[in-house]
């Protein structure tokens, strides 16, 4: 290993919510190892550092977005960008983690030996290239692509004579006020930002292509400021927790067992919410089943509300072409407009957009099975974090940290170098990482990887079945297979002085 070459025990790439969960685990579980944090960016968060568009707010509640380990104490359940990255920013000062981050380091491959049971990872700074090397990784960089979201190709978009906007790339300091404007979208974004731009502009439509399906919920919990009054913040907390996560299951396996009846409760309550003339038919009723699709959160009823105060209008409607002043519909309508919002989504990626390759083997995320929805098969040492669809990231986040430091100190119990899951059955069929129908997954699954037809090749999307699964299940399960190290240490030391000479 060359003089140039920075070895530790532990890579943690990311340090948005799931890499400073990483760090807090292994410092808990594992405090022998070493570990640094990677991170592209300049500063922490993540997600809740790169959006910057107006009302920018989380879509699941604070009680199970925030870490386990350091309750979130905001007043409000649902809460704003700003918020929960200084949430995620202090939580990483107050653990120590913030010394551990390498800001400004883009991670561009990750190469395994199995001759030396290392990762031999590269990094792309501002002053040149670094090398990494780790026996362990913990991949939390996210989902998707940061440095550009999907941005469809609009006819005529070039004759558009006003600003063109994707919430990804959110201009500092842009001023709508007093302004025209359209938002392309019904998804989560398009619903947060809709109702936060109608604050200042003179109007706000909401161009969708077809319907999603919407629920309200309150920004502050009148449950949780009742048990504050009378418990301990911690148990308050606790059992606030508790009562999010059983309900986010129950709504979730009631939806998919009774899909008819739970898309009649969502778009009765939807109706109720708008005035009684409105066109909840054509507008608020999607062609899909609930959670085939990720529900959207409205709190506090905000975009209703904008809706029913003539600030926003909704049209469904296909796009014909741009024009120098809004948008032509295949209707024949136009919408007129001084800004266009393309809310539009975001490219999924595996690895963090880097290459993988184990023993000079490029890895293709499309082509392997995922263990447990955070392992890949014939992938050793490797252990990525992808949250819920159907519940808070941070659950799922925090699960399989603490299952990544039970693996390392099994090997080290065992004098283990490496442990990689191994499919025995080349014939069993192959799915969607993600059953859902949302374009940015459909878009995305041939380059992503794969759930098997059966655990543990699968990803439950199931808090309490993982809670059983990652916490108590055996390690040795027939499907993780162990290797020692290698035996000549000093042989398998030679390479990487090749390497990095």
């Amino acid at each position: 290993m060359s003089q140039n070459t920075q070895r530790f025990d532990v890579i943690i790439v990311g340090a948005g919510i799931s890499g400073v969960s990483a760090a807090y685990h292994l410092q808990k579980h594992c405090p022998t190892k070493s570990y640094a944090i990677l991170e592209a960016r300049d500063a922490i968060g993540g997600t809740w550092d790169l959006f910057r568009y107006p009302g920018i707010r989380s879509d699941s509640d604070m009680f199970t977005l925030g870490f386990g380990f350091r309750p979130w104490r905001g007043a409000k359940a649902i809460a704003d960008g700003p918020a929960i990255k200084k949430y995620v920013s202090e939580t990483a000062e107050a653990y120590g983690v913030t010394k551990h981050i390498r800001f400004g380091r883009r991670v561009q491959s990750m190469e395994w030996s199995s001759v030396r049971s290392v990762w031999r990872i590269r990094a792309l700074h501002d002053d040149g290239e670094e090398i990494y090397e780790a026996a362990f990784v913990i991949a939390a960089a996210g989902y998707y692509r940061y440095s550009s979201g999907y941005a469809p190709v609009f006819p005529g978009a070039e004759e558009f004579g006003g600003d063109i906007i994707h919430p990804q790339h959110w201009p500092d300091d842009f001023d709508y006020s007093g302004k025209k404007i359209i938002v392309i979208g019904s998804g989560a974004t398009a619903v947060t930002l809709v109702p936060a731009l109608a604050e200042k502009a003179a109007h706000v439509t909401m161009l969708q292509r077809s319907p999603s399906y919407y629920f309200s919920m309150p920004a502050i919990s009148g449950m949780s400021k009742f048990l504050s009054r009378f418990l301990p913040a911690g148990v308050a907390h606790a059992i606030m927790r508790w009562q999010r996560v059983l309900l986010q299951q129950m709504t979730f396996k009631f939806a998919r067992a009774r899909p008819k009846q739970t898309a009649k409760n969502l778009i009765k309550l939807t109706r109720e919410r708008l005035p009684h003339d409105f066109d909840v038919k054509k507008h608020f009723t999607p062609d899909y089943n609930p959670w085939e699709q990720r529900l959207c959160v409205v709190p506090d009823d905000d975009l209703f509300d904008a809706i029913k105060s003539g600030a926003v209008s909704v049209v469904t409607d296909a796009i014909k072409t741009f024009n120098r002043d809004g948008i032509a519909l295949s209707s024949g309508e136009t919408l007129k407009a001084d800004v266009i919002v393309t809310a539009t989504g975001l490219e999924l990626q595996a690895f963090g957009g880097a290459d993988v390759i184990v023993d000079g083997n490029a890895v293709r995320p499309g082509d392997i099975l995922t263990y447990k929805g955070l392992m890949f098969e014939g992938a050793p040492n490797l252990v990525a974090i992808f949250g819920y669809t159907n519940a808070s990231w941070t659950l799922r986040a925090d699960l399989v940290n603490a299952f990544a430091c039970r693996l390392i100190n099994y090997l080290d119990r065992h004098q283990y170098a490496s442990v990689t899951p191994i499919n025995d059955d080349p014939s069993m069929a192959r799915e969607s990482f993600l059953d859902f129908s949302s374009g940015y997954v459909t878009r995305a699954a041939a380059r992503l990887p794969k759930q098997g037809a059966r655990k543990p090749w699968r990803h439950p999307q199931d808090y309490l079945w993982d809670i059983r699964s990652l916490r108590f299940a055996a390690l040795d399960d027939g499907v993780l297979r162990f290797a020692p190290a290698p035996r000549d240490k000093a042989a398998a030391d030679a390479p990487a002085a090749a390497q990095t000479a």
